[in-house]
């Protein structure tokens, strides 16, 4: 059986940066990093943006390159799947019927797209957008689609939407809520980036409900509730992940909605850890709610507190929640948590497409996106770490600094 110091499953942004902090605080043991794709680690975002636009090739989003893993003698254990964990026994069961023995675990496996359930989901030509495999059936299939269709208005289908529309497709989007980004942002910034989309030519639709995906093997188009179809060589389903946390439940840890950390990033299993988008965790940004963040900023700051931790440091997560998207030449950088604000200030005029959105919580600042506005989402870090409480009307105005207002 092969055994290894420390395990970790997962190899994206989260296993990745726990065998570099590992390796970075001379951490002397055997380290394996097993993940289910035959890749090396890799970034994930660009797989809807500059990688499916052909911008980036693959080389480009790889983490750190073969070379980099070798010689830090990190073991990679590509094309395998972690099915099982036995805790009392430290090993796990992969799906070839394998069992690898660890000392400590740490669990980075994030999460798997969500799929549709209703009729025709799983026909030829519906896609996610969550592994490169993806990305390339999409890439193969694009020369010969007219009509594309996205099914959710998140950041993955927006950014896909984007791409889609720089390629001339004729792109119209699904949106079952009554605004895209409904989950991540206020009204003011909804508008705005459907406004954008429209811009481009994307068809927007708000309110809408699939029932149903047409086709006989290769999708022909996608069915809605009041009977209308809409023509679809192509479909995008990007509403969201489920969390890869089922081997860990079904051994015991505590979780639901992704399994339960503490500040260490310890699960309620002994020496398993756990980071990234399966992480839940208590948040002070989410005035101490336990929640679950999806994306690169939680799951390497997760990664490095867990490694410090088996390191011997005393640290806590308490990083602040970060977060980007590129849609066309719009760069929105957010930072900050915007869950419970109770007011919104627009700093700057959407029209110029450079503004910033500050959301407020009983005064205090406790989030800002930021479009095309750098400089606001580098000096609004403060305000958001401090809750700084600032007069409405002075935030507003675009003629003062955001860090002239660190100190009140």
């Amino acid at each position: 059986m092969e055994q290894y110091d420390v395990l970790i499953v997962g190899a994206g942004h989260g296993g990745a940066q726990a065998a570099i902090a590992l390796r970075q605080g001379k951490f002397a043991g055997s380290i394996a990093v097993i993940g289910d794709e035959p890749e090396l680690p890799y970034e994930r975002p660009p797989l809807s943006k500059e990688y499916l636009a052909g911008d980036k090739s693959f080389d480009r989003i790889l983490i750190r390159q073969p070379a980099f893993w070798e010689e830090r003698q990190v073991t990679m254990l590509p094309g395998r799947r972690v099915v099982a964990v036995d805790p009392a026994a430290h090993r796990v069961a992969t799906a070839d019927g394998a069992e690898i023995g660890y000392g400590k675990l740490i669990w980075a496996a994030g999460g798997r797209a969500r799929r549709l359930s209703c009729q025709g989901h799983d026909l030829i030509g519906v896609h996610t957008v969550r592994t490169r495999a993806d990305a390339d059936r999409m890439i193969a299939e694009l020369p010969a689609v007219t009509n594309a269709v996205v099914i959710g208005g998140g950041f993955i289908g927006l950014e896909a939407a984007a791409v889609l529309a720089k390629f001339g497709k004729h792109v119209t989007l699904l949106e079952a809520l009554d605004r895209v980004m409904a989950r991540v942002a206020g009204p003011d910034l909804s508008n705005f980036y459907q406004e954008e989309h429209r811009a481009h030519g994307v068809d927007v639709r708000l309110g809408v409900a699939v029932t149903a995906i047409e086709g006989e093997g290769n999708v022909t188009g996608v069915r809605l509730a009041d009977g209308s179809v809409v023509p679809a060589d192509l479909v995008v389903v990007g509403i969201g992940i489920v969390p890869a946390v089922e081997p860990l439940i079904a051994a015991g840890a505590e979780g639901g909605n992704g399994v339960r950390v503490d500040a260490q990033c310890r699960t309620s299993l002994p020496d398993i850890f756990a980071v990234g988008d399966c992480a839940l965790h208590a948040n002070r940004f989410a005035d101490g709610a336990a929640v679950r963040l999806e994306s690169v900023q939680n799951a390497t700051d997760q990664a490095s507190v867990a490694a410090k931790t088996i390191l011997g440091e005393d640290v806590a997560y308490d990083a602040t929640p970060w977060f980007w998207s590129n849609q066309y030449d719009l760069k929105l950088q957010t930072i900050g948590l915007s869950i419970g604000y109770d007011q919104a200030v627009v700093r700057g005029d959407p029209a110029t497409r450079s503004f910033s959105v500050v959301h407020l919580k009983q005064g205090k600042v406790i989030a800002l996106d930021c479009v095309n506005a750098t400089k606001d989402y580098v000096q609004g870090r403060k305000l958001v770490e401090t809750g700084a409480v600032i007069d409405p009307a002075r935030l507003a105005d675009t003629t003062v600094p955001l860090k002239e207002m660190v100190s009140g």
